[in-house]
C-alpha cells in the first residue's frame, strides 16, 4: 500500500488525492512550507502555523497524523480531568497575544495541539477561557458501561474504572475499559462541544516504563494508575472515532486499536510519537489582541 494512499484495501473506497480536501490541504504540508503558511494563516487570527505535537500514532487509513493527547490530572475527589496550558501574553509579529503553553515532561505542551477541525474556533479552546478541566460523560457514548451507568454531564470518575483489567467492550480482546467524554465545554453550544477519549489500562501502566525524552513525557500525562486520555478528532475529516467499539473494526484488523468509522482510518493508542502540523489560527476578537 503506497504512503499516500492509506485506505484500506478492503474498504473498496475510492481512492482520492487528499490535498483537495478542506482542512488537509493544510494537514500533509512540511516544515519547508512555513514561511509561505505563516503569510497564509497568522494574519487572520491568533497564533497558528507549524506546531510539534505529541499524539497517538496513526497506523492505518487515510489520516494525516495522529491525534492529540491530552495530559491528565486527577482532583482529590478522584474526578478526571486534563491539564490546560499555563496562559500567558507574548508578542508575535507586532501584536500581543495570548497562548496557552507550558513546559511538561520534557514537551513543549500547548493549546496549539488542539487548533485543528474547526476546534481553533471553539470557545474552550481559547487561551484564557474560564472552563472547567473535568472531564464530562458525553451523550450517545458507544459503551454500554457508560450508557447504564452515567448520565450526560456526570463527572468521570476514578471509581468507575476499578473493573478495567479484563474489562470487555464486545469488541477485541478483554483489557482496558474506556470512557467518552467532553472537555472545557459547559455552557456553550452543542457544536462546539470539545470530544475527548479516556482509557484506563494496564499497558498505560506499562507505557511508562519507556525511556527517553517521549518517556518523560509519558510519565508525566498519564497517571500511575494507567489514565491517558486525547482529543478525539480523526485528524483526516474530524469525525470522532473510538476505542474497541465498532464491530466492523475487525474487519480492518483493528479491534484493539482506535478506529474510525467514516473512512477507516486506525489510531494505536499506546503507541505515542512526536511529530507537526500546521495548526490553524484562532479567529481574531478571541482576547489575542
Amino acid at each position: 500500500m503506497a504512503d499516500n494512499d492509506k485506505y484500506p484495501t478492503e474498504s473498496g473506497r475510492r481512492r482520492f488525492v487528499k490535498g483537495v480536501v478542506g482542512a488537509g490541504v493544510l494537514a500533509g504540508v512540511g516544515s519547508g512550507a512555513a514561511a509561505a503558511i505563516g503569510t497564509a494563516t497568522d494574519p487572520t487570527g491568533a497564533g497558528g502555523g507549524i506546531t510539534e505535537f505529541v499524539g497517538i500514532e496513526n497506523t492505518e487509513g487515510p489520516a494525516p497524523r495522529g491525534m492529540p493527547v491530552i495530559p491528565i490530572q486527577i482532583a482529590d475527589n478522584g474526578d478526571i480531568g486534563g491539564v490546560w496550558p499555563e496562559v500567558q501574553t507574548v508578542e508575535e509579529q507586532g501584536q500581543e497575544i495570548q497562548i496557552a503553553e507550558t513546559q511538561l515532561g520534557g514537551q513543549t505542551y500547548s493549546s496549539e495541539w488542539f487548533q485543528y477541525c474547526g476546534i481553533q474556533t471553539y470557545a474552550g479552546i481559547q487561551p484564557d477561557a474560564d472552563q472547567e478541566n473535568t472531564f464530562f460523560s458525553a451523550a450517545d457514548s458507544p459503551y454500554d458501561w457508560q450508557n447504564e451507568e452515567l448520565s450526560e454531564g456526570d463527572p468521570l470518575n476514578v471509581s468507575q474504572f476499578e473493573d478495567y483489567e479484563g474489562f470487555e467492550t464486545g469488541v477485541g480482546t478483554p483489557g482496558g475499559k474506556p470512557a467518552m467524554a467532553n472537555w472545557r465545554s459547559q455552557d456553550v453550544e452543542g457544536s462546539q462541544t470539545i470530544p475527548v477519549q479516556v482509557i484506563r489500562s494496564q499497558e498505560v501502566i506499562e507505557m511508562r516504563q519507556q525511556g527517553g525524552p517521549l518517556g518523560e513525557f509519558i510519565q508525566a500525562a498519564t497517571t500511575e494508575d494507567g489514565f491517558m486520555a486525547w482529543l478525539d478528532k480523526c485528524t483526516h475529516f474530524c469525525c470522532v472515532p473510538a476505542f474497541k467499539a465498532y464491530s466492523d473494526s475487525t474487519r480492518f484488523g483493528a479491534a484493539n486499536d482506535v478506529y474510525c468509522q467514516c473512512h477507516q482510518s486506525v489510531y494505536d493508542p499506546y503507541s505515542w510519537i512526536a511529530s507537526s502540523f500546521v495548526a490553524l489560527p484562532r479567529p481574531e476578537g478571541d482576547g489575542g489582541e
